[in-house]
């Protein structure tokens, strides 16, 4: 990715409609950039609300490390 290796970011925001992966891209672009993901999706911030709302923890990691994610199953239904 030469172009973001020239850039100083200090927030990126990957946003679009249901399964269109972005929680891949921002994976690829937060291991690239050495970032974490602050997850704002309405559903995906209940514990045990895994069905219908595209919550795939294995996502996050990569064959090298696990990229830190946050405000994932944090609040009870």
């Amino acid at each position: 990715m030469g172009i973001l290796s020239n850039l100083s970011i200090d927030l990126l925001v990957v946003l679009g409609p249901t399964a269109m992966g972005k929680t891949k891209l921002a994976v690829q672009l937060a291991d690239q950039l050495k970032g974490e993901i602050i997850s704002a999706d309405s559903r995906q911030v209940y514990r045990g609300m895994d069905i219908g709302t595209g919550k795939d923890l294995d996502e996050y990691e990569l064959s090298e490390n696990t990229i830190p994610y946050h405000l994932i199953d944090i609040a009870d239904p």
